[in-house]
């Protein structure tokens, strides 16, 4: 249980760091997205099905607070966490520049199916003025904070340490 336990904080703290005290620091409105990078953590270290876990309180946290339609945020980062917690098996994830370009595509392809799913909705939204100044901005930003969560995280959460199995 201690394990779920310090997950979920982890989860609720940055939905929550991100919606009351990132605010403060945006640049042009943007934040950085602390439950994006969470994800792709858990993706990276306990593997896609944590990851896509992750994203799905994350995602319900983020569409609670952000006052938007409950799934916008929980199908991006459902997504994001499966794709990127199926090719950390591919990756060399101990290197920080990985986990940093993991992160910067990871935003980059949740602001792609966050516009996808906005456009749907709403035909007059402008994809590119979005993308310009919403999903790049964001994703640089979101990049810059992965060294810093990554530590802080692996601190509250230890990565699990593999066993090695038997067999008869």
């Amino acid at each position: 249980m201690r394990g779920h336990g310090s997950w979920i904080v982890v989860v609720v703290a940055a939905a929550l760091i991100e919606t009351t005290m990132l605010p403060a620091i945006s640049i042009q409105r943007v934040v950085p997205d602390l439950v994006l990078i969470s994800v792709v953590y858990f993706s990276i270290v306990e593997g896609s099905e944590r990851g896509m876990f992750t994203g799905l309180l994350g995602g319900i946290l983020q569409d609670v607070f952000a006052n938007t339609g409950v799934g916008h945020h929980v199908l991006c980062l459902v997504v994001v966490g499966y794709v990127v917690g199926r090719m950390a098996s591919r990756l060399i994830t101990d290197n920080p520049y990985v986990k940093v370009m993991t992160v910067f595509g990871a935003s980059v392809v949740h602001g792609f199916v966050y516009l996808a799913i906005e456009y749907i909705q709403k035909v007059d939204a402008e994809a590119a003025v979005m993308m310009t100044y919403s999903i790049m901005p964001q994703a640089f930003y979101t990049a810059a904070f992965t060294p810093v969560i990554f530590f802080l995280v692996g601190r509250v959460r230890p990565a699990p340490v593999p066993t090695q199995g038997y067999s008869l």
